[in-house]
């Protein structure tokens, strides 16, 4: 049985982490691409491929043999096409973050259920390698009790963020939402939480920086970092327990990868190189 899908937006997301991926799968079919002006040199080797551009959503709304819609259009409009995609009745993937607002991701949950799809969020960084290595060091349990982690995905662009903008184009709603979201995919909900979000170059621009504490009790706490300010690369992950450590450095591989035009059908794609492997004491 083959899943029929359609994409709403055709920028970097699309391109970089949807397509390349889905392009490796026989039973899916992406069948037509909404986007407000077609880039016909982009477009091209899918229209090869038989996938449909359109500048007319409702053509793809309308279209009874999509099942499933992927959105990855700027944050701030996620809340609505999402909307419009479930009243159409069909599932829907929306790229991160979800929603502007808890009331927004609980009103469209609610309105998946009532229209019996499926309304989920796009947490693609779940399967990033570095995360992957220290999910299974820990659910194996080669650390014993695990009493702290600090995470970090920091950049060294000075005044690249310095303007004034809607808070889901900030670092915590870009990055901070998967960072929170893998921890708590290992550990589940904390008990409190604690935060510092600001922008450490320029007073009232959208935040290049936040510092988060998830609290679990009084025996785990875990770090979430990002800084668009840092020159000197810190371990992505670190990760202390009862029994040792574990030190995580380098970036997930999947991406550098797929920026060089090495697919996921590719031979070694997405594999660490030796130097990142992480070390555990």
């Amino acid at each position: 049985m083959t899943l029929t899908m359609g994409f709403i937006g055709f920028g970097k997301s699309a391109n970089r982490y949807h397509l390349p991926y889905l392009k490796t799968r026989n039973n899916i079919k992406v069948k037509t691409i909404f986007v407000r002006q077609i880039n016909e040199k982009l477009a091209a080797p899918y229209e090869e491929k038989g996938v449909y551009f359109t500048t007319d959503l409702d053509e793809l709304l309308n279209d009874k043999e999509i099942q499933v819609v992927t959105i990855c259009t700027p944050a701030h409009t996620h809340y609505e096409l999402a909307k419009k995609v479930i009243l159409a009745g069909k599932s829907v993937i929306v790229e991160k973050p979800f929603c502007d607002t808890v009331e927004h991701a609980k009103e469209l949950l609610a309105l998946g259920r009532e229209k019996g799809v499926v309304v989920m969020p796009y947490q693609n960084r779940r399967f990033d390698g570095d995360f992957l290595a220290v999910k299974q060091v820990v659910e194996q349990g080669f650390l014993g009790d695990i009493i702290e982690i600090e995470s970090h995905i920091d950049y060294f662009r000075p005044g690249s963020i310095t303007h004034e903008a809607p808070k889901e184009e900030g670092s915590f709603y870009s990055l901070g939402i998967h960072t929170m979201d893998r921890m708590i995919s290992l550990f589940g909900r904390p008990d409190t939480v604690t935060y510092d979000i600001r922008n450490s170059e320029m007073e009232g621009a959208v935040d290049n920086y936040f510092d988060v504490g998830l609290h679990y009790g009084n025996h785990l706490k875990i770090k979430l970092k990002t800084n668009h300010v840092v020159a000197k690369d810190y371990p992505r992950f670190i990760v202390h327990g009862t029994n040792g450590s574990f030190i995580k450095y380098g970036e997930d591989q999947q991406e550098n990868d797929l920026k060089a035009g090495i697919m996921p059908e590719s031979a070694g794609f997405g594999e660490d190189s030796p130097m990142y492997y992480g070390v555990a004491k």
